[in-house]
């Protein structure tokens, strides 16, 4: 694959042999990140689990200290008082029945995150097939399934992303922007970093972190020392 003289000057910077301590790790990401738009920085953890089996599936949320740099539409699936409430807290959408056939049939993706009360999670579940593999099915676990949707759409609004293996083990985080300072994103990163951390499946066996790397969108990839997060 051809790179551009871009990437490849920004490639010199860093060692691929060395594995960094987290902050040095983010200002090279960010020093790599030359391209004319403000990249997302990511964070991408290799973990040692076996997601086929129920137990070992990391799946939940947190909140990153400075947020993610994205403005984040939160669709809310409610109805009466608790409807009212999530308009109150700025979801921008809210409704019930009415939205299954204009997500269905008029394929209207126009938010990025999707809250339900528990009493609508069975109009919700019509949407599943359209919804999960986007991973946008509300889920208990990340606090999108709830009766508390002030929380829900505050936490959201403020920087709150999930994080979940993906098919090959791997966790896909972003956790800020090239444009944030070099500590912003050190606090998002060690914000996530500690919510992974406890999350260990009890019963896996082996390494839990196999290895982690910081990359920006259009940028070479960091490699980071996770001794400190072993331990």
């Amino acid at each position: 694959m051809k790179r551009g003289k871009k990437y490849v000057e920004a490639a010199k910077l860093i060692d691929r042999t060395t594995l960094y301590e987290a902050t040095d790790a983010v200002a090279l990401v960010k020093k790599a990140a030359v391209a004319k738009f403000d990249e997302t920085i990511e964070a991408h953890i290799r973990t040692g689990c076996d997601g086929r089996h129920a137990e070992q599936q990391i799946r939940g949320a947190v909140v990153l200290p400075h947020g993610t740099g994205k403005t984040v539409k939160v669709l809310v699936f409610a109805k009466g008082a608790k409807a009212e409430e999530a308009e109150a807290a700025g979801a921008d959408f809210v409704g019930g029945e009415e939205l299954i056939p204009k997500i269905q049939n008029d394929n209207w993706f126009d938010f990025d995150v999707v809250v339900a009360t528990p009493d609508m999670m069975g109009v919700v579940g019509r949407l599943g097939r359209v919804l999960g593999p986007k991973g946008l099915m509300p889920n208990p676990k990340a606090g999108t399934v709830t009766m508390d949707v002030t929380k829900a759409v505050n936490d959201i609004k403020a920087g709150k992303i999930e994080y979940r293996l993906d098919k090959t083990n791997i966790i896909h985080v972003p956790i800020g922007k090239a444009s944030f300072t070099e500590e912003q994103l050190t606090d998002n990163f060690q914000a996530i970093m500690g919510a992974i951390v406890k999350a260990k499946p009890a019963t896996l066996k082996g390494q839990y972190l196999r290895s982690v790397v910081l990359t920006s969108t259009m940028g070479p990839s960091v490699k980071v020392n996770t001794a400190k997060y072993i331990g």
